[in-house]
């Protein structure tokens, strides 16, 4: 759906985050006539009827009756559509869409194709690496547009002067399935990974999937760019695209640190500011999806040297003590936890987990801690006691040392603590997120560098966002 086909229909927006502000600036210049209506918490209407300068209507009771006085609503993507009052009103006739869709419609041709656009998804490494495809375009001299889960809404940037030859376009589970109701086709779409993750707001496992997996199931991008390591994409049959396999012999994959294309050893990556072996390996698939738009992915490749890793994301805030200090916040699934302690292996680590509890499994996490446990493990958060109680066994066992705290200043204390004065490594890498006690996982990361002694503000910028 395009903007100018909500003119003389009903629509709310659902959300004063900074989406919903986006989507309200967004409308308001294409549509300036169009009434609209704002569904937020009474904590946000003041912010709300001011920044909008009396341009809505607000309504902070939200209900499947009130949501159904509407032919459309555009919602923020963290509120599920999934939600009683989402459902009743979709029954009654009401249609969801986000401002994914609203910038898709408008950016697609009349076939629906979306040309130059790469869109990029995966439970983990997908801000990485759509800043590291942005940066490889950019090393190659065109005019690139980076947004969307990322940091920057994709209605921020409807129509940026002079256009971007490249938009690298990251997307999370909540935004997807949005490929198919804007009824566009992504020229290049890239899948990480699949673990199970945001089950509060999708409902279940396999509604996850399926909803993740809708970017190139429903969307039908020219081009598939699939990790061949991963049980749920490689069951995947896509007829209405080209498939290309990363992480394979026969494409773009690692030999030990070495990224080759075929047989053919390309590029050595120790040495590059790439965090973890996991985002070295997202590297190969960034390269594909150069290839696939016809670029030189071999003569690129060396320009990763030049990549400036993204805060939040195993960032490395600085050295006090003889302690490194690691912020992970973006960790949201014990599965990140676990990649980030294999990129410290072998160095004394005090990891620190816990958060929002969406009901996810940490049996597997436990099972690794067996023969590859840090030092000292700090439990916190919503979900801390769960976790603790099932490593608890393996901690009696002499495995690791266990801790439970109240909150991060005093998991920050136990860590400190744990290492005893004789240096080591505090990692932050959560594996849940951070609702409840933070606003998000950058206020989480804020927090931890304010703690650990280094300025928040000097390491919260991400590199490279918005067109360039």
């Amino acid at each position: 759906m395009r903007i100018s086909q909500l003119e003389g229909k009903r629509v709310a927006l659902w959300g004063w985050g900074r989406e919903g502000r986006a989507a309200f600036h967004a409308l308001r210049e294409r549509l300036p006539g169009l009434p609209l209506t704002l569904f937020c918490p009474q904590a946000e209407a003041a912010a709300a009827c001011a920044e909008s300068a009396g341009a809505l209507q607000v309504e902070s009771a939200v209900t499947g009756e009130a949501l159904a006085r509407f032919d459309v609503v555009v919602k923020s993507p963290g509120i599920s559509p999934y939600t009683p009052e989402a459902l009743q009103a979709q029954a009654r006739g009401t249609q969801f869409i986000g401002g994914t869709s609203l910038w898709f419609s408008e950016h697609a041709r009349a076939d629906g194709r979306l040309p130059d656009t790469v869109c990029v998804t995966g439970t983990k490494g997908k801000s990485t690496t759509t800043s590291l495809l942005a940066h490889l375009l950019r090393a190659a001299g065109h005019r690139t547009g980076l947004a969307g889960n990322i940091g920057l809404p994709l209605l921020e940037v409807l129509d940026p002067q002079p256009a971007p030859e490249y938009w690298a376009v990251e997307l999370s589970s909540y935004q997807t399935g949005e490929v198919a109701r804007s009824g566009a086709r992504p020229d290049v779409a890239v899948v990480l990974n699949i673990f199970p993750e945001h089950l509060d707001w999708h409902g279940s496992e396999q509604r996850y999937i399926d909803d993740k997996l809708a970017l190139v199931t429903a969307g039908h991008p020219r081009v598939a760019v699939l990790n061949a390591a991963d049980a749920h994409l490689r069951a995947l049959q896509l007829p209405h695209s080209q498939v290309v396999w990363f992480n394979q012999p026969a494409g773009w994959h690692m030999v030990g640190e070495v990224v080759h294309r075929g047989a053919q050893p390309v590029f050595d990556t120790s040495d590059t500011p790439l965090p973890g072996r996991h985002n070295r390996g997202n590297l190969c698939a960034v390269l594909a999806a150069l290839e696939a738009l016809g670029l030189d992915a071999v003569a690129l490749a060396p320009a990763v040297r030049g990549f400036r890793p993204l805060p939040n994301r195993l960032q490395l805030l600085g050295e006090r003590d003889g302690v490194r200090w690691v912020n992970d916040s973006i960790s949201t699934t014990p599965h990140a936890s676990l990649a980030a302690l294999d990129c410290f292996a072998g160095q004394r680590i005090a990891l620190l987990v816990g958060g929002h509890d969406r009901g996810v499994d940490w049996h597997d996490f436990a099972t690794h801690m067996r023969d590859n446990a840090p030092l000292e493990i700090v439990t916190m958060g919503a979900n801390g006691p769960r976790i603790h109680a099932l490593l608890q066994p393996l901690a009696d066992a002499g495995r690791f040392g266990l801790h439970a705290a109240g909150d991060l200043p005093h998991a920050v204390e136990q860590a400190r603590a744990a290492l005893g004065g004789q240096g080591g490594v505090v990692l932050l890498s959560p594996g849940a997120p951070s609702f409840g006690a933070y606003r998000d996982y950058v206020a989480r990361g804020r927090h931890f560098a304010e703690l650990a002694g280094f300025d928040p503000d000097s390491i919260s910028a991400i590199p490279g966002l918005g067109v360039a």
